[in-house]
């Protein structure tokens, strides 16, 4: 069986550009159309090589493909050609030597503990990986690293290779992310009793011996509050720019302020992306219109108003986030629940600020500290 053309212009036209709110065909995005058989080729045509919705798009093709053509045969066999992406003026000459195929790098932070950062930041990681992005995922918190139970990889141990004389670590992958966390070293009952250089050197291994390849976002989920950690990230890596997490409780917010100060300080100097609320409502499971504003009501869209920092989403409480974080199953793998909705539109919106930030703002520089 073969199909024609105009049967995969067809189904083309409901695939929309994400930023632009108009179908692929309409834009003039699909040409060199070649079908033989079940096997079905055409390319994708961009106006900017670095369009950061090129992976999304890409997958929603193939998804709506196989779709509207229910043809078991033709799963594996659609090729979608897109042009070479220009990375290297949106990375940086700095970025280029340290991991040269990662283009960009989120930092995760909070002013405190209890805001649900790494649940953030583990939802976050899927959400942009179901788009189609190249993800990976570094568990920074070394004093607390609760990743590998929120993914369900506690227990397994990186491979470990030689790669031009030095020790490289393969990271977990699970659900398209790749993980790395000092989680993965130690036994998850002991207590970690480190001075600071033990722990700033268990971070920059896992920087500079990761063997993470081609990535589009590596997420660094970092310790609560401003430490050496935070320190060291910004020292070993030009952080392409930094989210806070927060509840919307006024003790909460105060420390978040703290977070966005610590970035933006001018010997740090890293873009602040935004503001995510975590807890800003209760939604029971089967009263799903109903919202209980229990720790307070938007009190990051007035911080965010306040400061200047675009409000990136809110984040309800449900039963199930808390499920999934301990059954290692992340919310955002199930992208029809209340929460799965909220992470996927999350990961849209910071896509779109990673993008707008690198079209305006020049690459982000390694701090470099001067001994007195």
């Amino acid at each position: 069986m073969s199909y024609s053309n105009k049967e995969i212009l067809d189904i083309l036209r409901k695939v929309k550009h994400p930023d632009k709110q108009q179908d692929i065909v309409s834009l003039g995005m699909v040409d060199d159309i070649k079908t033989e058989g079940t096997k079905i080729s055409f390319s994708l045509l961009f106006k900017n090589s670095n369009d950061p919705f090129i992976n999304s798009i890409r997958k929603a093709c193939v998804q709506a493909i196989e779709k509207n053509l229910e043809n078991a045969e033709i799963k594996g066999n659609i090729t979608v050609k897109v042009p070479e992406k220009e990375t290297g003026k949106e990375k940086g000459k700095e970025n280029e030597e340290i991991l040269p195929g990662v283009k960009n790098i989120i930092a995760v932070a909070s002013g405190k503990g209890g805001v649900g950062k790494s649940t953030i930041a583990t939802n976050m990681a899927v959400s942009l990986a179901k788009t189609g992005a190249k993800t990976g995922l570094i568990d920074a918190d070394v004093f607390g690293p609760s990743i590998p139970k929120m993914f369900n990889v506690e227990g397994q141990r990186p491979h470990v290779k030689k790669k031009d004389g030095v020790d490289q670590i393969t990271p977990i992958e699970k659900y398209d992310v790749k993980i790395l966390s000092i989680g993965f070293f130690i036994n998850p009952e002991d207590a970690l009793v480190w001075r600071g250089p033990m722990a700033t050197n268990a971070l920059k291994q896992m920087i500079h011996q990761g063997d993470w390849g081609e990535l589009d976002y590596l997420v660094i989920d970092l310790p609560p509050g401003t430490s050496d950690i935070h320190l060291t990230l910004v020292q070993e890596l030009p952080v392409t720019g930094a989210v806070i997490v927060s509840t919307p409780q006024n003790v909460a917010l105060a420390d978040a302020v703290k977070g966005i100060r610590m970035f933006t300080n001018k010997n740090i100097n890293v873009p602040v992306l935004g503001l995510i609320e975590n807890m800003s409502w209760f939604t029971p499971e089967e009263l799903p219109e109903n919202k209980y504003f229990i720790f307070g009501k938007e009190g990051c869209k007035k911080l965010s108003e306040k400061e200047n920092v675009p409000l990136l989403g809110q984040i309800p409480i449900v039963q199930t986030i808390m499920e999934g974080g301990e059954t290692g199953t992340p919310s955002a793998t199930d992208e029809k629940s209340i929460t799965g909705r909220a992470f996927a539109d999350l990961a849209n919106e910071i896509i779109k600020q990673v993008d707008k930030r690198n079209k305006e703002d020049e690459p982000t520089k390694r701090v470099h500290i001067k001994k007195q």
